[in-house]
């Protein structure tokens, strides 16, 4: 008895004389990564004010660079801005700027980043310097606070490892009292070298400390927000910056049923078609910032006659950015994959449109090998272990998990860019057990709205056996863990199109001319394809009632309909389009003159360019979806007046509405209600328009495309740091 007690004193005593060495090494480790957080965040800052800032320092204008320096400075962490010229004196400074701080304190550089440690005026502070304009940008951080979160961590680490060791003794005793006296020997001899086996404890025994480590990357999540909290111009140039200093040497690939460039045969020419597809609009400017893959299906009659051996063919063709690699599908395969599975099937199950889904055997099988051709595709172009895959929507739900397989190391990020149902509905799908474990392979799994996060969440705890985590917004399944995070989708800022438009008046002229529309008659505006989610016969009745209401617009007012055909082989859609050009014609031929027709229905595809002269040229746009994830429509109106003119009428069902709280909100399904939103905005003064659409517009600028890829790439590098800290902890074991 006294010899096992000495056994244990020792073992102890040993464990906890490692506890207190290891506890530094982790402390110091967290506080390296708070600190390089801090100096890739003043890099974001420096890069976002460094065209604005050089401007203004070439204008003298004091005030203006006050202003900048004020924006950044509302963050708690920062301590002040200011710029040193190039005599080393402080010329401009933010209101926070430690008083007594000057150029002395900042480090002097000789064209890149530097940062220094400081402490002085009673904290301890971080001072990076950006040469700028002659001179040098000065951002101080305090860093006061990394000192105490790194003391915490080693007093629960300590703590850890001694409750560690503890348990490690009492296991030892009664294994001690269980086992033979020769193997009671054998330990005796060998305890001269305790340490080694306490050092590698058993992969179990390790989580008190995985636990730990992982309490702490929770808090590496306050840095990561409050970095996107900075009021940030995202453009192509930040995505760069987020890719080279969070993500370096990754290579992205992007898979989507829809191509951005379609290639035809028209008139014996190979023709070029950029789809009008809320996707690509959104996805394209993503690709172009960070040149990588995007694997597509090749729908257009002459794609085949466009690529390279591999499939491949450089894009945009004006300016190649990226490589488009494109998958052929047999007519078999798109049946069964594309217009059955997925349009038949998944689409009406997400969307709340009151047609039912249909679920064919044969499409699913099919659906199978499609996703599992794709996923053949990214494993070929993937150039290393460990690439960062960005999957796009419903028709891919089984290929995260067949990528993860055969690359265990990437990084997937999967994002369902339609509405995802409540569990009840969901449970009508066949295959939901198999549809909910892809999708689970996905690192990062991103939805338009916390409500679709929920749904799906929901969903899993129904028909999977997992572990939910509220909190963190996590599901761990078969081992691995998905974090699923909404993410509002949104549109590039400022848009190409309208770069060669003319003037909203000028625009208003034209479309005028073109459609035989009277200069002194209002115009209204839907653009969408011809789908049954969209509401397009919803506000044709509208229009009508708006007519029967208010009589006094007829002749004054006319409603312009562009709806690009799509899924012409379906019967639902062929419906769709014989109903509502038969509900135009009608409405036409009872209140239309001579010279004026109250509905215009074009059923054909428009560029990008001449949609956005049609946003111009609008009075009012109508977004009536039914229920849809997001719907880029409205953001693309929105971004089209730059005249800060025109109203949104925009359903309560679109996932635009949480943000663009400045539009006529409707509800799609109350006509009486929405011909009253019509009459309002052909009403609305020109005051109340242009207060309305500055604020949107500001908030489409802000939240815009690139600002949506960063927060999930950032999210997805911080998911790349945990396995990097889990994979060093693991060496230790």
């Amino acid at each position: 008895m006294r010899m096992t007690t000495r056994f244990i004193a020792s073992l102890l005593a040993v464990l906890a004389v490692v506890a207190v060495a290891l506890s530094p090494l982790i402390g110091g480790l967290i506080s390296r990564w708070f600190q390089r957080d801090i100096e890739i965040r003043s890099g974001l800052v420096f890069h976002t004010l460094e065209a604005p800032l050089a401007e203004r320092l070439g204008r003298h204008d004091a005030d203006g660079i006050r202003t900048l320096f004020d924006d950044v400075d509302r963050d708690e962490r920062v301590a002040g801005v200011g710029w040193c010229d190039a005599r080393n004196v402080l010329v401009h400074r933010s209101r926070r700027m430690p008083d007594g701080f000057s150029c002395r304190f900042a480090p002097a550089t000789t064209g890149e980043p530097v940062f220094r440690s400081e402490t002085s005026f009673g904290r301890q502070l971080l001072v990076g310097a950006f040469p700028l304009a002659g001179g040098r940008l000065v951002i101080v951080h305090d860093i006061g606070y990394i000192t105490d979160r790194s003391a915490s961590a080693q007093g629960y680490l300590v703590v850890s490892l001694i409750v560690l060791a503890a348990l490690i003794s009492m296991v030892t005793v009664l294994v001690a009292r269980l086992t033979l006296r020769d193997w009671l020997r054998t330990v005796r001899d060998s305890f001269a070298q305790p340490v080694a086996s306490a050092a590698k404890p058993s992969s179990a025994d390790l989580a008190p400390l995985v636990d730990e480590i992982r309490q702490r990357l929770r808090a590496l999540d306050g840095v990561r927000r409050s970095v996107d909290d900075f009021r940030l111009n995202w453009a192509p140039e930040t995505l760069a910056a987020i890719l080279d200093r969070e993500l370096p040497d990754s290579e992205v690939i992007v898979v989507s049923n829809r191509e951005p460039y379609i290639h035809n045969l028209v008139d014996g020419r190979i023709d070029l078609q950029i789809p009008a597809s809320g996707l690509v609009s959104a996805l394209e400017p993503v690709i172009r910032a960070c040149s990588g893959t995007w694997i597509a299906h090749g729908s257009g009659s002459a794609d085949n006659l466009s690529v390279d051996a591999h499939d491949h063919i450089a894009v945009p063709p004006d300016a190649p950015a990226y490589t488009l690699r494109r998958v052929w599908l047999s007519e078999a395969e798109q049946d069964g994959y594309y217009y059955g599975l997925a349009n038949e099937g998944l689409w009406p199950l997400c969307h709340i449109a009151f047609v039912r889904p249909v679920f064919r055997d044969g499409d699913w099988q099919q659906y199978v090998a499609v996703n599992r051709k794709f996923a053949d595709a990214v494993i070929a172009e993937a150039r290393t272990p460990r690439p960062i895959v960005l999957v796009q929507d419903y028709h891919f739900a089984l290929l995260p998990r067949m990528v993860r397989e055969r690359l265990p190391e990437a990084t997937i990020v999967t994002f369902w860019h339609i509405p995802w149902p409540n569990a009840e509905s969901f449970s009508i799908c066949p295959w939901r057990g198999e549809i909910l474990r892809g999708l689970l392979g996905s690192s990062i799994l991103g939805f338009h709205t916390q409500f679709h996060c929920n749904n799906f969440l929901s969903a899993v705890d129904r028909f999977l056996e997992s572990r939910i985590d509220q909190e963190e917004a996590t599901v761990t399944h078969g081992g691995e863990t998905t974090l699923v995070r909404h993410y509002p989708i949104s549109i590039e800022w400022p848009p190409q199109a309208i770069r060669s438009l003319p003037p909203a008046a000028v625009c208003r002229a034209q479309v005028q001319e073109r459609l035989g529309i009277g200069a002194d008659v209002r115009l209204g505006v839907g653009v969408e394809r011809f789908d049954y989610t969209k509401g397009i016969l919803d506000r044709f009745l509208a229009v009508e009632a708006l007519l029967v209401n208010h009589p006094e617009w007829v002749g004054r007012f006319s409603f312009l309909q562009i709806a690009a055909p799509t899924r012409n082989r379906l019967p639902v859609y062929q419906q769709l389009r014989a109903e509502a050009e038969a509900l135009a014609e009608r409405i036409n031929a009872r209140y239309g003159r001579p010279n004026w027709r109250p509905i215009v229905l074009l059923a054909e595809h428009h560029s990008p360019v001449e949609v956005f002269r049609l946003f111009r040229a609008a009075d009012v746009c109508v977004v009536s979806s039914l229920h849809d994830g997001m719907n880029l429509v409205a953001k693309e109106f929105v971004a089209a007046r730059d005249d800060e003119r025109g109203v949104l009428v925009l359903s309560t069902f679109a996932g635009a509405s949480r943000e663009l709280l400045e539009a006529l909100i409707v509800n799609p399904y109350d006509t009486a209600g929405m011909a009253r939103a019509l009459v309002a905005g052909l009403s609305m003064s020109g005051a109340e328009q242009g207060e309305r659409m500055r604020l949107m517009c500001e908030i489409v600028k802000e939240n815009n495309v690139y600002r949506w890829a960063g927060r999930m790439l950032l999210d997805a590098a911080r998911i790349r740091k945990r396995g990097h800290l889990l994979g060093w902890m693991e060496t230790m074991n």
